[in-house]
């Protein structure tokens, strides 16, 4: 089978199309044939080294195509079955073997595209509004680029909740994008302090919730942004680690702080499926949208990750199989 390798870490350069054997599943296990695989920052996360992970190995944690076989004991899934899935590595490759109780069965109205589009960016939109914080009218969430495939998502779902957005984006262009998905303000953070324009936004109140992936260039500034016992989580690293802070200084504003991972949020079956079936749920009622920003085939996987990596997308990177 055609699969990218990663030897190295590195820049996107390392990335390299290989020829390597087809796996045979094993007990638990399914052998999914790929249709399409979704680029995420945690696959540059870990190309890069900041995620270690032992090399060589070939990158992608989520991914949709069909069963071709089953290994000894598996009852979740059968050959032929559209499944979609995140959470085990090795999507960016022809076929990959896939734990069988983490497949989400995918619907025949959601395209293989679709399908690779969802789950990790989707479950992590679903875990972070229904676990750390719960969403009540009126409250105001700051949204960190909110025109990004994960922050469209948020922003939508945010609104469903009837929650009032602040989104932070780089560019005009990304600011009318995160205005059609529902968001009510957007800030221009590359010309605007997004500290004080959500002190503005909010009669100097603050935010309710902040959700950041972006890190380095945004965390510590979240502390001004939020209000008293206002709430924070960060799950991503985009712009790199963010800064240490002195946990003292969170009985400022008596602070609350949550480090978010969808893979402590799909321990079982049953949890997958819920957070899955809620975002396919969204989708098939009209009110959660997919975007689809640039499709690359398996042997531009590199060119997909520099795309992503720019921060100059917006909503999904995705390789076509």
């Amino acid at each position: 089978m055609k699969a990218i390798d990663i030897a190295k870490n590195g820049d996107a350069s390392v990335l390299t199309l290989t020829d390597k054997p087809k796996p045979m599943p094993g007990p638990g296990q399914a052998l999914v044939r790929l249709k399409a695989a979704g680029i995420n920052f945690i696959d540059i996360y870990q190309r890069t080294g900041m995620y270690p992970i032992p090399v060589p190995y070939t990158p992608g944690l989520e991914g949709a195509g069909i069963v071709e076989e089953v290994g000894s004991g598996v009852t979740e899934v059968k050959p032929g079955d559209r499944v979609a899935y995140t959470g085990s590595i090795g999507s960016y490759a022809e076929y990959n073997l896939v734990k069988a109780y983490q497949l989400i069965p995918l619907p025949d109205d959601i395209s293989f595209e679709q399908g690779a589009a969802f789950p990790l960016q989707g479950m992590t939109a679903h875990y972070l509004l229904h676990e750390f914080y719960s969403i009540k009218p009126n409250d105001t969430i700051l949204v960190h680029a909110a025109a990004g495939g994960m922050g469209l998502l948020l922003v939508q779902w945010i609104k469903h909740l009837g929650g009032i957005v602040i989104g932070t984006v780089s560019t005009p262009e990304k600011a009318q994008l995160a205005k059609e998905a529902g968001a009510d303000h957007t800030i221009l953070y590359t010309e605007q302090d997004f500290v004080a324009e959500t002190k503005r936004i909010t009669q100097n109140r603050g935010a309710d919730y902040i959700i950041d992936g972006v890190g380095k260039t945004t965390f510590t500034k979240n502390l001004d942004a939020a209000k008293r016992r206002g709430h924070i989580c960060i799950f991503g690293s985009a712009s790199g680690s963010a800064e240490p802070i002195a946990p003292n200084i969170l009985q400022v504003k008596s602070l609350t702080i949550w480090g978010g991972s969808l893979f402590n949020y799909q321990d079982t079956r049953e949890e997958i499926l819920m957070r899955a079936n809620a975002v396919l749920k969204g989708m098939q009622e009209g009110w959660l949208k997919l975007k689809v920003d640039t499709v690359f085939s398996l042997d531009r996987a590199a060119d997909a990750q520099r795309e992503l990596e720019s921060r100059k997308t917006t909503g999904k990177v995705i390789l076509q199989i």
